[in-house]
């Protein structure tokens, strides 16, 4: 217990806006490929298998901006459970400067959902016992 999952992301032009910063919707696409990540390569549920048969929409999404982020720069993209349901899970993320500074932080609550009988909707699933018990390593307490 007690794990983070953590990569490393460099900034490149495509990231930053004509300030040469990077563009705040990037910094939600950077943590959207953390996740991604998290899922296939902790989880061993990547999203090319997840979205044949049910998904995992974000539910909700808290971000604070810490400190600017400039091409060239390589952060730190940190994750970590703080909350574990029968069918959702609440992580907190950081995104850290080489120097130690935030440059981002947040918390985020995922759903784990299949398509409802009548195939018209989803609703949520619980996770299997497999998945639930590779998250319960990334739980802080």
């Amino acid at each position: 217990m007690n794990q983070t999952f953590t990569k490393t992301q460099k900034i490149r032009f495509k990231h930053v806006d004509f300030a040469g910063i990077v563009f705040y919707p990037r910094f939600l696409e950077m943590l959207n490929d953390l996740v991604e990540d998290w899922f296939e390569e902790a989880l061993d549920r990547p999203f090319s298998k997840i979205h044949q048969t049910n998904g995992i929409p974000t539910v909700d999404l808290k971000v604070q901006f810490k400190k600017a982020a400039r091409i060239g720069d390589v952060l730190e993209k940190s994750l970590w459970v703080v909350k574990l349901g029968g069918s959702s899970v609440t992580f907190a993320f950081r995104f850290t400067h080489a120097d130690g500074a935030t440059c981002l932080e947040g918390e985020a609550t995922l759903v784990n959902v299949a398509l409802d009988k009548d195939g018209n909707g989803i609703k949520a699933e619980a996770f299997s016992d497999d998945t639930r018990a590779r998250i319960n390593k990334y739980l802080w307490d």
